[in-house]
């Protein structure tokens, strides 16, 4: 938990838009290896659905290599097989009735190039942002979490790095989630900044005071502790929330429902409990407590 904290801490007062977008823009290519035309056109496909913009696709079908082309570049990031091609350790196989399992793949072992791969080629987009949005949610629960501990273990010498390094936990967590709202957006080839992206930095600041209340409230209620997994929980639901709402948005599905909005935050608590759960004291695991919506 301590490694999530500093990481959160070193991650916010990083906070670059620029950084970012240098990261979505890196130019990506990808070789394709098949049988024949009709298999190197269904990759492609697959790739560059037929929905993007013509230019768009124009573009990016530049980026994608058939091994029996011509202009074929020396190296590539990637090297996708049609099923039932023999293929080397390192590249990928194309899986024509599962292609979400071949995104999977590429992405688990590329997470360095991930936010690129999102940002060009649609198929990757969802599976990054809900990574993105299920680890910032974590991150902030587990910050949450010990940014509270101070008030159960007042010791020096236990946790010393939890007293004085972090004056407010909501500023902390607001900017993580700020930063989430760059990477969104990056993910879905948007302007990112906090110009750019002001209405959806003022949603979130404003949000922040409401979780904020209720997780100071449930906190104080509690005796020993035991408000300690809520307020992560609801670190967590907020962050979760917040996430995919902007994914929506910047998808051009517009906004949730109130009810669409409350569903969800429910089963986020959920998880939330579950992330606090694994690393929370022995005594505040076995409380019982009860989080309404």
């Amino acid at each position: 938990m301590l490694k999530t904290v500093k990481q959160v801490r070193a991650a916010i007062s990083l906070l670059n838009p620029d950084e970012i977008v240098n990261r979505a823009r890196r130019p990506i290519d990808i070789g394709l290896v098949a049988s024949s035309a009709a298999a190197y056109d269904e990759m492609e496909e697959y790739l560059l659905p037929a929905y993007l913009p013509l230019e768009e696709r124009t573009y990016l079908l530049d980026r994608l290599h058939r091994v029996t082309g011509p202009n074929t570049p020396p190296s590539v990031d990637l090297i996708l097989f049609e099923e039932g091609i023999d293929n080397p350790k390192g590249t990928y196989t194309f899986y024509r009735g599962h292609p979400a399992d071949t995104a999977a793949e590429i992405l688990k072992s590329n997470p360095d190039i991930e936010l690129a791969l999102a940002r060009q080629f649609p198929p990757f987009r969802h599976r990054v942002i809900e990574g993105t949005i299920h680890a910032v949610s974590t991150e902030n629960a587990l910050f949450a979490l010990a940014t509270a501990l101070p008030d159960i273990v007042p010791s020096l010498i236990e946790l010393p790095w939890a007293l004085t390094e972090f004056a407010s936990d909501t500023v902390f967590l607001t900017g993580n989630q700020v930063r989430m709202a760059f990477l969104i957006a990056a993910a879905h080839g948007k302007d990112v900044g906090l110009i750019n992206q002001k209405g959806a930095v003022l949603s979130i600041a404003a949000g922040a005071f409401g979780w904020r209340a209720l997780a100071r409230e449930l906190v104080g209620k509690i005796p020993l502790g035991g408000g300690l997994i809520p307020k992560a929980a609801i670190a967590y639901a907020g962050t979760y929330v917040v996430g995919k709402s902007l994914e929506l948005y910047y998808r051009g599905n517009g906004t949730m429902t109130r009810n669409e909005r409350r569903s969800l935050y429910r089963e986020a608590l959920d998880r939330g409990r579950e992330v606090a759960s694994s690393v929370a004291p022995k005594s505040e695991i076995g409380s019982k407590c009860k989080i309404e919506a």
